[in-house]
């Protein structure tokens, strides 16, 4: 049986404030029997065009994502896990909508390695080509937003009809990170049975990474879900808390997987 990720991990994206409200982020819940796989869909559109090209960031989640421009849904991309973040130059005018996995739920469902995924995105109809074709097909890009959810819903609903046997030893050192916030030795703490080779290896299959550094990513999204203010990051030592060694460290870190430093994403 598996764990339940979704109660154990939050991931989050930072919130699009851009061109005076003319860039939005917006998440939406999956069907029910969905949501122990999928963590949201998504969209990030312009309600206006752009005076010029704009900068997405997105920060390091653990999670491995499906997106699409609604007007052009042939040409859809998967992304899989990244160490750190990663910018993407878009149009002056755009509407993408996408679907976010858990940790470890993609590969589950549809049997691909995650390692050959990390740290890159690459066209869905050279990963999965009968989901793209689905797709292209049934993605009516004037449709409302609501329809093309349904595929989504419909897509995912697919695979859980076929017989999925998940490796319960991986599912429970994955929970035991997530419970722990990703502050633990991944050494000696993650005792499910697997010689340290092992774990490493059905992580690269399931995460596309080691367990160190899906943790680090981790700990990182724990501190996002904390809100901190900069002065509170300066008197509660929350970075201690989080297991680094120090403020130089926490820095270092944080800027890698988000891009700018926690005094800059904190501030206001």
């Amino acid at each position: 049986m598996l764990p339940d990720i979704r109660n154990l991990y939050v991931p989050v994206q930072p919130t699009v404030s851009a061109h005076g409200g003319a860039v939005s982020y917006s998440e939406f819940l999956p069907a029910p029997a969905l949501q122990p796989y999928i963590y949201c869909y998504w969209q990030l559109k312009t309600s206006v065009r752009l005076s010029e090209p704009f900068v997405y960031r997105v920060v390091a989640d653990g999670c491995i994502d499906i997106y699409m421009e609604r007007a052009n849904p042939a040409a859809a991309f998967i992304m899989g896990f990244c160490r750190q973040y990663t910018e993407f130059p878009l149009e002056p005018s755009f509407d993408y909508v996408g679907i976010r996995f858990l940790p470890g739920m993609l590969p589950l469902l549809f049997g691909i390695h995650a390692a050959e995924l990390s740290n890159r995105y690459a066209a869905l109809a050279d990963v999965l080509p009968e989901l793209a074709a689905l797709f292209r097909e049934c993605a009516d890009p004037t449709a409302p937003l609501s329809s093309l959810l349904e595929v989504f819903n419909d897509s995912i609903r697919a695979c859980l009809s076929r017989q999925i046997v998940p490796d319960t030893r991986f599912y429970g050192a994955l929970a035991l990170i997530l419970q722990r916030s990703g502050v633990l030795d991944v050494e000696k703490d993650l005792d499910t049975g697997l010689s340290g080779r092992q774990l490493r290896r059905v992580f690269s299959h399931y995460i596309g990474d080691t367990p160190k550094t899906f943790s680090k990513v981790v700990r990182f999204q724990h501190v996002l879900r904390a809100k901190p203010s900069v002065q509170s990051l300066k008197q509660n030592k929350l970075f201690f808390d989080a297991g680094y060694y120090d403020q130089a460290h926490f820095i270092k870190e944080f800027k890698s997987l988000y891009g700018v430093t926690p005094g800059r994403a904190f501030g206001r």
